[in-house]
């Protein structure tokens, strides 16, 4: 099968209608995939994600509008443009199969131009929606760009409890310094990626990338296990991420780098800030700039990992930690209890 042709799923209990259809299509640049009930389609759909659904409503085992409901309560499927099999004198049907969510139907019997019609528009609008979420996931997390296409985009938060990350390069000025720009973007770059991934695969966001460093979310977007862990699995994750971006640069002859990472938990405001025109999925509050001030101090403590008493709380026994006592930083008036967290 090439892997540019669409691929169209006809989904009719009836063999008459499925021939017809195939044989409609079968001079187009379409793969065809075929099911002869709802249970059937679902199957097909899930293992092979094609790009439209020529759907029958009245089968056994279930029926079209079963089919549209499954398809609508999935996110990877929910995008899968249908089209809605029906007989002419069936508008009822064709009413209801629209409401749950069908991008368009086909009266039976099948007017050929209409036929390749119907398709044609819904495969244009199938490949918008592609571009749209590829354009999403480019500038955005994946946890981001699904909340913007599931729920839209409006300015305002709620308050939520977090985890928050912040992570740069030690002396990152001075290495910058003894490199020409682009090899300084390069680097940067290879960095980013090695580092993105723990934070992500542990449910984190990360919002914010200014120069060297970042800002990363967690218990935001993921729910089920504690935010705390998360973001500490994710830090461990980094530090072995690092390891082996280091190993790289010194077989390459270049010096390996050192990271700081700081994460302070508690209540926060979630949600996107800016204006209507340009703006970002955020959070803040005074978690936000206790986990600045914790990242900082790492250059003070000489170790990569610190973390806040809240967030040691919500640890597992398997995490080793070293309480540093008491710190007062800046803009607090309170001593802020901070802990290492040892890179196993």
């Amino acid at each position: 099968m090439n892997d540019q042709q669409p691929r169209i799923l006809i989904v009719d209990d009836e063999p008459f209608n499925v021939d017809y259809l195939e044989q409609e299509l079968e001079d187009s640049n379409y793969h065809i995939l075929t099911a002869h009930d709802g249970g059937e389609a679902l199957e097909t759909i899930q293992r092979d994600l094609p790009d439209l659904v020529l759907l029958d409503i009245m089968m056994p085992v279930m029926d079209g509008f079963g089919v549209l409901a499954r398809l609508k309560e999935d996110p990877r499927l929910r995008d899968i443009p249908v089209i809605i099999i029906s007989a002419a004198n069936d508008f009822d049907n064709v009413v209801r199969g629209i409401q749950h969510g069908a991008e368009d139907y086909l009266p039976k019997p099948f007017e050929p131009t209409l036929l390749h019609a119907r398709i044609t528009a819904s495969l244009e609008k199938k490949s918008l929606r592609d571009q749209q979420r590829k354009l999403l996931h480019t500038f955005a997390s994946r946890e981001v760009a699904e909340l913007l296409l599931a729920d839209g985009f409006s300015l305002g938060g709620k308050r939520i409890d977090a985890s928050i990350m912040f992570t740069d390069i030690r002396s990152f000025t001075t290495l910058s310094e003894k490199s020409n720009p682009a090899d300084t973007i390069e680097m940067l770059n290879s960095y980013f990626a090695s580092i993105f991934e723990p934070i992500a695969s542990h449910g984190g966001i990360v919002n914010q990338v200014i120069g060297d460093g970042l800002m990363a979310l967690f218990g935001v977007a993921r729910t089920g296990t504690d935010h705390r862990q998360q973001a500490v699995n994710a830090s461990l994750g980094m530090l072995e991420a690092l390891k082996a971006f280091n190993e790289n640069r010194v077989s390459a002859g270049t010096e390996p780098i050192r990271i700081g990472i700081g994460i302070a938990s508690g209540p926060v405001v979630a949600g996107y800030a800016g204006t209507q025109h340009r703006a970002t999925y955020t959070c803040v509050g005074d978690t936000v700039n206790l986990a600045a001030r914790i990242e900082s101090h790492t250059k003070v403590a000489g170790v990569p990992i610190l973390i806040d008493g809240y967030t040691r709380e919500g640890l597992s026994n398997e995490i080793a930690v070293e309480d540093l006592g008491r710190v007062t930083f800046k803009g607090k008036s309170i001593p802020i209890n901070i802990f290492s967290v040892e890179a196993v």
